[in-house]
């Protein structure tokens, strides 16, 4: 089991460069977050998830993987649009894998490309893919891909973490760009210690825009 990687010298600047960050850090302690370190299987599993709970995810991940084992372009596109919707997905998901699969398999999409550019284009290429977004595109970066500054805005649990840390009511771009400039490079990070308050880590803090 792999989980997102960072040390000291993360923690060491973010701290640095924030104090109620770096009371948060101090709180929480270590987080471990896993990654998938396949990157079609995680692009694969980032479509299955999407705008259903966690649990139905990992319950349709848990099936499709026992079914197939291993999680290939080949083997998505022999298995067939019935089988695998059967898992218990939707058939517009299944057509975005399929087409993911084919594409992936034609050379028509350079998966392995991902690897070797800057977190912008990445972004940007799987966005270009039927049924990914920026805000999945994001997620693959940072807990398939590890890379060290992701800071999504369109991630509405960053959103909540940080309003909860900083007691903002709302959170508009401009002032959550000032955070990430903060943060930066090591965004990923943070990610996961404002995910972790989100989720109740420190259950003192509340969300202010809940208020009325």
């Amino acid at each position: 089991m792999a989980f997102f990687q960072y040390g000291e010298a993360e923690i060491k600047y973010l701290k640095s460069r924030d104090k109620r960050l770096a009371a948060v850090i101090e709180r929480i302690g270590s987080i471990q977050r896993r990654v998938d370190d396949d990157l079609f299987s995680s692009v694969v599993h980032h479509i299955l998830g999407q705008q259903i709970s966690t649990k139905a995810q990992q319950t349709i991940w848990a099936k499709l993987e026992n079914e197939l084992n291993t999680v290939t372009p080949d083997i998505l596109l022999t298995c067939g649009r019935e089988r695998l919707q059967s898992f218990g997905t939707t058939w517009k998901k299944v057509d975005y894998i399929l087409d993911f699969a084919q594409k992936v398999r034609s050379g028509e999409f350079d998966i392995e490309a991902l690897n070797a550019i800057p977190d912008n284009k990445a972004i940007a290429s799987l966005a270009s893919l039927k049924g990914i977004g920026v805000w999945t595109a994001e997620m693959i970066l940072l807990f398939c891909l590890q890379r060290p500054n992701i800071f999504s805005y369109g991630d509405l649990a960053i959103q909540r973490g940080v309003r909860m840390v900083y007691r903002h009511k709302d959170l508009p771009r401009e002032r959550f760009e000032r955070y990430r400039r903060r943060f930066s490079p090591y965004c990923s990070t943070a990610s996961l210690y404002f995910w972790a308050v989100a989720g109740g880590a420190i259950p003192e803090l509340s969300d202010p825009a809940a208020k009325k």
